[in-house]
């Protein structure tokens, strides 16, 4: 994205979708403007340490509870109010950049003033070590009584403590953070920038057709499987032949992870990922145990599935299979009239959301070369978030945008907090989005012909799928690559037998064991950083606990709308159980998953009823 084209649209058919205005902050990246705010951001670091070099923050003796001193006090204060200041204009600099990278990853200035911000982050990640041991030092039960500051980040002090536990030496921790721009966020680099320029040359039924691996992938919706497994076909294709240095991204990657985990002291990676998602391995056994269970169902689901596509089994390529006889094609001005208008059901808070992200060009939807695949949405500055989604003119689509405007809700409720109370967990920053998504789908049920209800039903059931079974599938492989990249790198090969070994045992016989997808570590960027390891079992998390809330929403909506935003805007203050516990949740027994389950349950169930032995054609 350029300057140029900032807020404005291009047209797909007789509708044109959206680009996000980003003007609202700067001009553009070579504005004076932008100079200007980059320039203010590097003086707020170094002004923040400054005062982290003139006050001791850093590594220091434990001060005992009856030696706190008010000076003590008011350097805790002092230091939190200048981070969340430091921190707040880096992070609206850096959603800034992100949005033309994201939109064109061939925009060599953005790519440019990114990698300049990365070398910022350095020092950052340097004073956060610092500011980390530092807070370890303090008795935080005698400052939280002594400070309101304190007590409003208690959750983090108690956090920082066991953290620090796990640093290195300070020459150490500095180190790594200058090494890490050429590290392991050089391998997430290329990762993004490779994958998202990948084109692809599918063999259509009309002729060979050459197109971005995001549109290639969303062949996969295609009512025609000739045209779905041409997609699929040519998407194998495509990553084998970019698999090489796909591979050796993602063995540096886990091979950096696994040896910080050892020298900082913990148990896994695993582990880290528990303590950074705020839940205990208690809750994470549970959750999937729950899930395990729920696989036979998943199975009778994608068999019911081939029946109404008059298939023996699904492929890989069926499982998106559009059915049903609606050729209701869903256009992006529909799908924002729709959602406005269930959000407003909700509340007028929720609607007012909604709409301001319409009507202010928060969103960048339509799909083009050099931009990411996906969607997600990024906190901006304030209450304003950015959407990014490449829209095609399905409901799936309007429910994708349902999710993500969703965490532009979350973002609304966390607005007040300090940056520190805002570092909310992915394990609970799925929450606001599935609600908002099931809200509309729900709402779409209730409205549709039969037809149309078919579809979204089915829809529903299929995104739990992904979200249950595949999500699990992605979990038992990041375990299997994590341990045995401990010996040595693994090759693409291997990779890929991992990938489908881990689909075998999630999927099992409800998809054609010759034809799942090994190359789906390469699909999925969410393998591809060092900071967020296991970035799968949140989504699962997020799917059921958001369920189980939606439940409690309809037993009584009125009291639950308060204590819901208040819940939203305290997730990065509080471990998830104790969340949970609110509204008389226990995650660390089954029981709560399967309940959660039992709803995908009942879906399914009705799925089958409907399509019978497959009576239902497939709408091609």
């Amino acid at each position: 994205m350029t300057q140029s084209n900032v807020g404005t649209a291009k047209a797909i058919g007789v509708e044109t979708l959206p680009h996000w205005d980003m003007s609202v902050v700067y001009p553009g990246l070579d504005s004076p403007e932008f100079e200007e705010g980059f320039r203010s951001a590097v003086a707020a670091i170094d002004s923040l340490q400054q005062f982290f070099d003139e006050n001791g923050i850093g590594p220091s003796t434990p001060i005992l509870p009856s030696a706190l001193s008010d000076t003590d006090v008011t350097k805790f204060e002092q230091v939190t109010a200048l981070l969340d200041q430091t921190m707040d204009e880096v992070n609206e600099l850096g959603a800034y950049i992100s949005s033309f990278v994201s939109t064109n990853s061939r925009d060599t200035l953005a790519q440019a003033k990114m990698s300049q911000l990365q070398m910022q982050g350095v020092r950052l990640s340097k004073l956060g070590s610092r500011i980390t041991a530092w807070l370890s030092s303090q008795p935080v039960e005698t400052l939280v009584a002594r400070s309101a500051v304190a007590a409003d980040h208690e959750y983090a002090l108690r956090k920082a403590h066991i953290e620090a536990e796990h640093l290195l030496t300070p020459p150490e921790e500095e180190l790594l953070a200058e090494l890490g721009p050429t590290g392991g966020s050089a391998w997430s680099k290329l990762y993004n920038n490779f994958s998202s320029q990948l084109d692809v040359t599918v063999s259509l039924p009309g002729g060979e057709k050459t197109m971005p691996m995001s549109a290639a992938r969303n062949l996969a919706y295609h009512r025609d499987r000739a045209v779905r497994r041409a997609g699929y076909e040519a998407e194998l294709a495509a990553w084998d032949a970019a698999s090489v240095p796909l591979a050796a991204s993602l063995n540096g990657i886990k091979g950096e992870v696994n040896a910080l985990v050892q020298r900082r002291g913990w148990s896994s990676p695993l582990a880290v990922a528990l303590f950074h998602n705020n839940i205990d391995q208690a809750s994470l056994d549970a959750m999937l145990t729950a899930a395990r269970e729920s696989f036979p169902d998943f199975r009778r689901y994608l068999r019911a599935k081939a029946r109404v596509l008059k298939l023996e089994k699904l492929a890989w390529y069926d499982i998106f299979a559009p059915i049903g006889q609606s050729n209701h094609a869903w256009a992006y001005s529909e799908g924002m009239e729709f959602i406005v208008a269930q959000f407003g059901a909700y509340s007028d808070k929720m609607r007012g959301l909604a709409e301001r992200a319409f009507t202010e060009n928060w969103i960048d939807a339509e799909p083009r070369p050099g931009k990411r695949d996906g969607a997600f949405c990024m906190r901006l500055r304030g209450e304003e978030s950015r959407i990014l989604a490449n829209f095609k003119s399905d409901f799936s689509a309007v429910r994708t945008l349902a999710h993500e405007l969703g965490h532009a809700y979350h973002n609304l409720n966390l607005a007040p907090r300090t940056v520190t109370q805002k570092a909310t967990p992915m394990t609970l920053a799925e929450t606001a989005s599935i609600f908002c998504e099931t809200i509309v789908k729900n709402a779409a049920l209730q409205q549709m012909n039969d037809d149309e209800r078919l579809l979204i039903l089915e829809a529903s059931i299929q995104g739990a799928c992904q979200v249950v079974v595949d999500i699990t599938s992605r979990f038992l492989f990041e375990e299997s690559v994590f341990a045995k990249r401990k010996a040595r790198e693994l090759s693409v090969a291997e990779f890929c037998d991992l990938m489908r070994d881990a689909q075998l045992q999630t999927y099992g016989d409800g998809l054609d064991a010759d034809q799942l997808h090994p190359f789906m570590w390469a699909a999925k960027g969410h393998y591809y950083s060092t900071s967020r390891s296991y970035y799968n079992f949140p989504y699962m998390f997020g799917l059921l606990f958001a369920l189980g809330l939606y439940a409690r929403y309809q037993d009584d909506p009125d009291t639950f709308r308060g204590d819901y935003d208040a819940l939203l805007s305290s997730t990065g203050m509080f471990p998830a159980v104790e969340l949970a516990a609110r509204f008389n949740i226990d995650i660390q027994t089954p029981d709560f998953w399967r309940s959660s389950l039992d709803v995908i349950r009942a879906d399914i169930a009705a799925f089958e009823e409907v399509v019978g032995d497959g009576g239902v054609g497939p709408g091609e």
